[in-house]
């Protein structure tokens, strides 16, 4: 569309189904590199994409016609059969149902990158839950206990 300027940035997290530990050190680059290429495929710009073994952070910018839900299903639905095929010890990979999206202020880009790098420190001293409540909390989501992890 003609004169529309936008500046969209999204942190998105998603957790590997039942917040198993799939994701091994070893093939966590190849994965973090695939996600970024589905990201640029589909016009979006992947700042930085990280986590540790039982989640994903992904922070992107991304056209004003892409949702963050149709984000994160082009993100899930593209790795999940390539993780399943790549790697044949994940066989049995899937991602999670859900995902979380947060918008970021392009002057917090360097804060949520600095976060995302920051993963493998961070989860040695908090689980994927408590990481998970306090960015919900953060960012003024409710929610109900009973239906976070279902």
């Amino acid at each position: 569309m003609a004169n529309t300027y936008t500046s969209l940035h999204y942190h998105i997290v998603f957790s590997t189904k039942n917040r198993e530990r799939w994701i091994k050190p070893e093939f966590e680059d190849r994965i973090w590199a695939y996600l970024g290429g589905i990201a640029n495929k589909n016009k979006m710009k992947p700042l930085q994409i990280g986590g540790v073994n039982d989640h994903v952070h992904v922070l992107l910018g991304a056209p004003a016609v892409l949702a963050p839900a149709t984000i994160a299903k082009l993100l899930k639905g593209g790795s999940s059969a390539w993780i399943q095929q790549t790697f044949p010890p994940l066989k049995g990979f899937g991602w999670q149902d859900g995902y979380s999206a947060f918008t970021v202020s392009r002057s917090d880009v360097p804060v949520v990158i600095a976060y995302i790098q920051g993963q493998r420190e961070h989860q040695r001293t908090k689980s994927f839950q408590e990481e998970y409540r306090e960015l919900l909390k953060r960012h003024g989501i409710e929610f109900d206990e009973r239906y976070l992890w279902g």
